[in-house]
């Protein structure tokens, strides 16, 4: 009943946004775009122990008073010639401004991880954000958001179901362009009170010019549920460097 709930509610949100973007689309601006790339060594323990490689790439642009931003980072290791590890995540999202502080958007996420059992998960759906604190130095930002999910083990079993997804984000700068971030994202299933994930990410990016820096994050991943068999925390330390084009 939720899930037929929610999928007029995120066609709805699409129509919404979709007409919001056409009536922008009057008064043409030129789009900004801005790209980074991030290649770095990776260490990780939990459901896998491993060193390997890591790549990512993070895409934003905007154009007639809408943000949209495309992201994605895989992982890929083997050790004596098996494979040891294997991680994709792939999100899009669109947002625009209601207000100096407050905003909408519509994401959508694709994830793969057959090393914590799963096969893959699909979810998105529409949300607002708030941003709390914006000054020079520091940002705080909270959102919410409505989701639906469809997940498949590595076991073959599925598993559809409406979510909420609550979120903050907070980035210090430190000197310079040098900056610290913490990213706490939860997802919990609305049909299942036992069923919830907590994924929190600390960042630190130190510039080497105006366009290369060093970057080390830290990723713990929390499923109260996981696949039987898997343990319910990964962490993942990555250390590389980033790029800007």
């Amino acid at each position: 009943m939720v899930i037929a709930t929610m999928r007029p509610l995120t066609l709805a949100a699409l129509a919404l946004f979709g007409g919001s973007s056409l009536a922008a689309q009057t008064a043409p601006t030129t789009p900004k775009k801005t790209l980074t790339l991030d290649i770095g060594f990776v260490n990780a323990s939990g459901n896998s122990d491993f060193t390997s490689a890591n790549l990512g790439e993070k895409a934003t642009w905007s154009l007639n008073g809408w943000g949209f931003t495309q992201a994605g980072k895989a992982l890929f290791g083997k050790t004596n010639g098996t494979r040891t590890a294997e991680s994709y995540d792939i999100t899009a999202r669109a947002e625009r401004a209601l207000s100096a502080s407050i905003g909408v958007f519509i994401g959508g996420e694709f994830q793969r991880d057959p090393f914590a059992g799963l096969a893959s998960r699909w979810s998105g759906g529409p949300g607002i954000g708030i941003a709390l604190v914006r000054t020079k130095q520091d940002s705080l930002g909270v959102e919410s958001a409505l989701t639906e999910q469809k997940e498949r083990g590595t076991d073959g079993l599925s598993a559809s179901f409406a979510a909420t997804r609550t979120a903050a984000f907070f980035r210090h700068t430190l000197t310079g362009t040098a900056a610290i971030s913490e990213g706490l994202v939860w997802d919990q299933n609305l049909k299942t009170g036992d069923d919830y994930r907590l994924n929190s990410e600390t960042a630190l990016i130190a510039p080497l010019s105006r366009k290369i820096g060093l970057r080390v994050s830290y990723l713990v991943r929390f499923d109260n549920q996981p696949e039987p068999g898997f343990k319910k925390s990964d962490r993942i330390l990555t250390t590389g460097i980033q790029v800007a084009m």
